[in-house]
């Protein structure tokens, strides 16, 4: 599951670099929330799925939604298409593990200092991978503080999850967080008034993709590695994400590594791996 999750995660970021020539990054992700609610609706009636019985969990679902997808998506998305460069954006929501061990005790973990040491060496990693493709901003202060708030959304929305998270059913869940998150981000859309996109063939496929693939594949396994292992294990496998999508990205734009680049990828793995060999003994 974590592999999958890995790979299917890190195909988010290609999507994204077709998906930007087309559409602005706000209002292509209400046309994913908006589709992945459509996808599952007739899904959830067909296979009479449960719906949460009490407002609590409807709200408490909702909430983690908004953090997970509007707040880590939006900011993300809104930064780069505003100026923080990929490999900076990648860089700071990289802090997500370390950020989660930190504020892991309170859903009553604690990191010992052998996983202090793989977070810290998955960290490292990430960043020799990114050593190449990092560059300062030229956009003021603005777009890195919502990249900032970004780290914050799926930080405190993993740890939400894992912490109050009930026991409801996956597929009512992730329509009622799509659902919420496209209603969170509407007002910001209506607001900037960029509502146009370029309906080509590769808006369509980044949108069946990012629908699909993304929303409800990738976000299940998230939610799911969340109710079963330990937050900072969950959050740790972040760290191969941008490894992952660097190796992606070089068969498919020619995007190749360096020495230092392929260094980084062996350190972030063994971070990861010192770390679930922790949790294994």
């Amino acid at each position: 599951m974590p592999a999958v999750f890995v790979l299917l995660w890190s195909t988010g970021f290609i999507v994204a670099k077709y998906a930007a020539a087309h559409a602005p990054p706000l209002t292509f992700l209400l046309w994913r929330f908006a589709a992945a609610v459509l996808v599952l609706l007739p899904v959830i009636w067909f296979t009479g799925a449960r719906w949460p019985s009490t407002a609590r969990v409807w709200l408490h679902v909702a909430v983690v939604g908004v953090l997970l997808q509007a707040t880590y998506l939006g900011g993300v998305w809104w930064a780069i298409a505003e100026g923080v460069p990929a490999g900076a954006s990648a860089l700071i929501v990289g802090l997500q593990p370390l950020l989660t061990a930190v504020f892991a005790g309170w859903v009553g973990e604690r990191a010992s200092l052998r996983q202090w040491a793989g977070l810290v060496m998955g960290f490292t990693g990430v960043a020799l991978v990114l050593s190449d493709r990092v560059a300062l901003p030229s956009t003021g202060l603005a777009p890195i503080l919502v990249n900032l708030l970004a780290l914050a959304g799926i930080t405190a929305g993993t740890l939400l999850q894992k912490r109050l998270g009930p026991a409801v059913d996956l597929r009512t869940g992730s329509a009622i967080q799509f659902g919420a998150s496209f209603f969170a981000l509407l007002p910001l859309v209506a607001l900037i008034g960029r509502w146009r996109v370029d309906p080509n063939p590769e808006f369509w496929f980044a949108l069946l993709w990012s629908v699909l693939v993304l929303s409800l594949a990738a976000m299940a396994l998230l939610l799911t590695m969340i109710r079963r292992g330990r937050a900072t294990d969950v959050a740790s496998l972040m760290y191969l994400t941008p490894p992952a999508t660097a190796l992606l990205a070089w068969p498919l734009f020619g995007e190749q590594l360096g020495a230092l680049a392929w260094a980084g990828v062996v350190l972030a793995m063994a971070g990861v791996a010192l770390l679930l060999r922790q949790r294994n003994q």
